[in-house]
């Protein structure tokens, strides 16, 4: 007798719109953020994090998916994960076209495999933890970016595909990883050591990277005064503004939907389908 398996089907996701992004990495200068060395190299720093991180992130979710019961987070999951691999892919792309002359990433990215395997090695709800505050960074830069035109305004053309792209997607799929821990899981202590163990973590790692990019384009960066001191003030603001969301993480009633951004997603999706002609 012939069993015949069918495929499992689920509804589309709510919200989260897995897209792929076409961009020329290869047209975008190193100044690519208001001409401002600083805040360039900073967001290239975080870019050489994103395939590896990605790829955590999608492996510390799928680590606990069979013990998820829930129907329409299964169909977040799924959604998740697309984006995931949409944006480590991206990234990829973005810095391989910076390995060339005096640009090298590949020692920092050599570490960033070390950590990946290390930390691959603690038990899954430490991997989901770390993802969850990874995830509310990730999140909260993104809707930053999205709450100030200006910010977007401020890219060159080719990096703002890239960066406002991330930044609506991260919106979209923030609750997706915390979800999943709160059902698996639900360990509040755990999700609160582990968030201070990776915002200095995170911390040091960014302002390390930044430094190492800022030095080996010293001729162009050293002597943008100008620009730099623009980075200088942006970053001031960011991170004033983002101090009272970043502590509501260790609330006890924590969740990422509490900040609703549907109008504010809205508008850049429709900016994204119609003026970047970037859909689904």
């Amino acid at each position: 007798m012939t069993v015949a398996i069918r495929p499992i089907t689920r509804p589309k996701a709510i919200g989260i719109t897995v897209r792929r992004l076409a961009f020329q990495p290869a047209r975008i200068p190193r100044q690519y953020f208001a001409r401002s060395p600083l805040v360039s190299h900073l967001l290239t720093a975080l870019s050489s994090t994103f395939p590896i991180g990605e790829q955590f992130f999608v492996h510390s979710v799928r680590n606990v998916r069979d013990r998820v019961k829930n129907d329409a987070l299964q169909t977040q999951i799924s959604a998740f994960i697309g984006q995931e691999a949409m944006h480590s892919q991206a990234h990829s792309q973005f810095n391989q076209s910076w390995r060339r002359d005096d640009y090298q990433l590949d020692s920092f990215m050599a570490w960033l495999a070390r950590e990946d395997k290390r930390i691959k090695a603690v038990p899954a709800r430490y991997q989901l933890a770390v993802t969850c505050a990874f995830e509310h960074f990730t999140a909260m830069l993104g809707e930053y970016i999205l709450r100030n035109p200006k910010l977007v305004e401020s890219f060159d053309q080719e990096a703002m595909r890239l960066w406002l792209w991330h930044a609506i997607e991260e919106a979209e799929h923030k609750s997706v990883a915390f979800d999943v821990y709160q059902e698996v899981f639900n360990d509040l202590k755990v999700r609160r050591q582990v968030m201070l163990s990776v915002t200095t973590g995170f911390a040091s790692l960014v302002a390390y990277s930044t430094w190492r990019l800022f030095w080996q384009d010293r001729r162009n960066s050293l002597f943008a005064l100008r620009g730099n001191l623009r980075g200088v003030a942006f970053l001031g603001h960011m991170f004033i503004t983002l101090v009272p969301e970043y502590l509501d993480y260790f609330k006890a009633d924590f969740h990422p939907a509490k900040r609703d951004r549907t109008a504010l997603l809205d508008h850049w999706r429709k900016y994204l389908d119609e003026t970047m002609k970037i859909a689904a």
